[in-house]
């Protein structure tokens, strides 16, 4: 059996739960100095904000849109060693309100990366296999480094100058080039880009990632064991749903079903740290969280399962994407394996 070598998950990705202040404020206990930050409100209406130390603070995207990048000076305004200090920004802050916050360890500051045709500016974690690149796209076919070292499964990747898709690629569902897009419910396409390798991104000469003298980034993803793990699983249509083997204790899992109009979907052992783990959050739009019976998912020491039959989630014959972080790993660097919540 392959034990992982990240016996502390918590290390290098962890949901921070938060209450607005209005004003401004220092969130810590995330337990690192995190490299990028997806922060949405739980009980209002309002957008996803994703920031990176790559861009640099207050430079703000939206995954449920197609908006390029703007300067939120009220928003997440410096990363800390413990987590980041917010402004009075609504959206990120706004007084009384639930907020969650996903965060993740890249390499910290970012280096030039002239692996590819296109000089990358890469902040890279080859350890937790996690990098921020960003670029300036050329408008024809290119490469790009994205420094993990070993091939990456999924990429997100956004043109920060134009109001252009989220599009993310992935490999997990029969190791060619799907893509799909993250601000919305669309089924996958299937991509005309080769796959990436272990040191290279491969671009289309697409607008959405290679736009001519735009700003690019892009969110690369490559496997490890015990702590991430990236696949597709089919739907049964059963309340009694699919089992996922993912070989560890998820901490947040994001699906989509891969072949038809349905939303993203985003849970955490934060929100909710007892099965069944029922509320969730959508990329693709700014809805509260939704808290639900009909939702119910368990996650479990070694994966997670399925309790409804909803076709989000459970599609009968559907092909369903995932990416999933862990809490804890089934089984320790030393053979020790871990228990079940």
């Amino acid at each position: 059996m392959a034990y992982t070598t990240i016996d502390k998950p918590a290390d290098y990705f962890n949901t921070k739960l938060y209450t607005g202040n209005g004003g401004t404020q220092s969130i810590t206990g995330v337990g690192f100095q995190p490299d990028w930050v997806w922060i949405k409100s739980r009980t209002e209406g309002y957008g996803h904000s994703l920031f990176d130390a790559v861009r640099g603070v207050t430079k703000a995207i939206a995954s449920e849109g197609t908006g390029a990048e703007y300067t939120f000076s009220t928003g997440l305004t410096a990363f800390g060693s413990d987590g980041f200090t917010l402004g009075s920004g609504t959206v990120v802050n706004n007084n009384s309100q639930n907020h969650a916050s996903w965060n993740w360890k890249a390499g910290g500051s970012a280096s030039s990366n002239t692996d590819g045709s296109i000089t990358s500016t890469v902040s890279a974690n080859t350890t937790a296999g996690f990098s921020i690149v960003s670029y300036t796209g050329t408008g024809s076919s290119a490469t790009v480094g994205h420094g993990l070292g070993v091939a990456p499964k999924f990429m997100i990747i956004k043109n920060r100058s134009d109001a252009t898709n989220w599009n993310v690629y992935t490999t997990v569902i029969d190791g060619s080039m799907d893509y799909l897009y993250l601000n919305l419910t669309d089924a996958k396409g299937n991509s005309s880009a080769s796959l990436p390798t272990s040191t290279l991104l491969n671009l289309t000469a697409s607008n959405d990632v290679n736009g001519s003298s735009d700003n690019m980034i892009a969110y690369c993803f490559a496997e490890k064991q015990g702590y991430s793990k990236f696949g597709s699983y089919t739907g049964n249509g059963n309340a009694d749903g699919t089992f996922v083997y993912t070989g560890f204790k998820p901490a947040f899992v994001l699906l989509k079903n891969a072949n038809g109009t349905y939303n993203w979907n985003i849970q955490d052992n934060k929100r909710d740290p007892y099965n069944p783990v029922q509320g969730h959050l959508a990329p693709n739009n700014s809805a509260a969280e939704a808290d639900s019976s009909s939702y119910y998912v368990d996650f479990l020491s070694n994966g997670f399962k399925i309790r409804n039959n909803l076709a989000v989630w459970n599609g009968s014959g559907n092909t369903l994407i995932y990416m999933a972080f862990a809490e804890s790993p089934f089984v320790t660097s030393t053979g020790i394996p871990t228990t079940a919540r």
